[in-house]
């Protein structure tokens, strides 16, 4: 991986997230308690042995540039080494990053000053595990132009992915985008079907010259998977890999965890007694910035007041005081106060929720004070009137909840 330059996305706006992305970037929301979301993939950068990163971010960075700068200044800079932001800087275009592609392209003058063999595509939004130096093994030995990575689906998923015709050699030979259904089977398993994860290596040659036609070409909407990939089929040597978790489960795991639904379940996966995926693996930790709390603390042993959390996370500084909390993740510096229940949720930092509430399948972002009393999650129709309800029945609450008491009809579920 020395001569392997990392580029990870990190710059969407994250609409379908919304509204635990109104004030942050999407890699920089809290997953799994300590976590942020983009130290699941900078995680596996450094379990890779990649040690070259450039982080692109464009929308509201501030939290993201902060944990960065605290929790991934790691490397050695006298070795060359770095994790280091790039904003958007508009060198080669007056426009913000009009697509993946662009975002590439955008940055190509500080790429090409790392004189890299390869560059390495990466998304700041997704939960896997994964060995990158396997995929550029792979890479080297096939003498690919570009490799993306694949995983293999049910055919009834393919809807929501870009699909990828492989052969028998693992070379591409055809894309498919979303289609609602698809003919195409896997080489690897007949009854499964490839699709892209947004992971891609390039040859640093091949990339800069591809990037360059993509960029003139009015047509195009500047998309890896859409526009730039498909066309390299002809003319380029364009293979798949086949994607080895290192998650080590019966079931591969890779998420995109771009809508509250799907951020929902993944923080749910962590809590149950066996999660899919594994944050207790000493042999691939994943690791990120933590603040200095005091241990979590469970008090009051009395009939009826009992401090519990029962498959939970319950992270740093937190209180559980004569209160119960269920299949819940609590992030630092939680207060979860008497004679209250929280079950089946997702508290940020600094939440306090006071005594006599319930609170049931929520997301309660960082600082919000939940009065005495309150109840939220048992009355689909009351907490529209107050907060953000999403169709599966998900309840999120920020700190400017009240805004939500007249909500705005906005479509916060299109594509990115």
């Amino acid at each position: 991986m020395k001569d392997t330059l990392g580029v990870l996305l990190a710059g969407g706006a994250g609409e379908r997230l919304y509204p635990l992305t109104r004030d942050c970037a999407k890699p920089a929301v809290t997953f799994g308690g300590i976590y942020r979301i983009v130290d699941i993939t900078l995680s596996n950068c450094v379990n890779s042995d990649l040690r070259r990163v450039y982080i692109l971010t464009q929308y509201k960075a501030l939290s993201l540039n902060r944990h960065i700068r605290e929790g991934w200044n790691i490397m050695g800079s006298e070795m060359g080494e770095f994790i280091e932001v790039l904003p958007p800087m508009k060198r080669v275009s007056e426009q913000w990053y009009q697509g993946t592609a662009d975002a590439v392209y955008q940055n190509i003058y500080s790429i090409g000053s790392e004189q890299p063999r390869h560059v390495l595509v990466l998304s700041g939004d997704h939960i896997y595990k994964m060995n990158y130096g396997l995929m550029l093994q792979q890479h080297n030995d096939s003498g690919a132009d570009v490799t993306l990575a694949t995983i293999q689906i049910d055919p009834a998923e393919v809807f929501r992915f870009g699909v990828v015709d492989v052969d028998r050699d693992s070379r591409v030979i055809g894309f498919q985008e979303k289609p609602s259904s698809t003919d195409l089977r896997s080489p690897y398993n007949p009854e499964k079907v490839c699709a892209s994860m947004g992971i891609y290596l390039f040859n640093a040659d091949v990339l800069i010259p591809v990037l360059l036609k993509d960029a003139e070409d009015p047509h195009s909407s500047h998309d890896f998977g859409k526009d730039v990939l498909p066309k390299m089929i002809d003319d380029y040597r364009v293979y798949a890999y086949d994607f080895v978790d290192e998650n080590k489960k019966e079931a591969l795991y890779w998420r995109d965890v771009g809508t509250l639904e799907a951020y929902y379940e993944a923080n749910m996966d962590i809590v149950s007694v066996s999660p899919v995926f594994n944050l207790y693996d000493a042999a691939w930790p994943i690791r990120t910035h933590q603040r200095q709390y005091p241990p979590a603390k469970f008090v009051f042993a009395e009939s009826g007041r009992t401090g519990t959390a029962l498959d939970s996370i319950v992270s740093a500084g937190c209180i559980v005081s004569g209160s119960l909390v269920k299949n819940s993740v609590l992030s630092p510096d939680v207060r979860v106060n008497s004679y209250s229940e929280v079950d089946s949720s997702i508290l940020f930092s600094h939440v306090n929720v006071g005594r006599h509430c319930r609170i049931r399948k929520a997301i309660i972002d960082r600082d919000v004070h939940i009065p005495e009393g309150t109840s939220i999650g048992y009355d689909a129709e009351a907490d529209r009137q107050r907060y953000f309800v999403t169709e599966s029945g998900i309840t999120v609450v920020t700190r400017d909840y009240s805004l939500f008491e007249n909500p705005v009809t906005v479509d916060y579920f299109t594509s990115e």
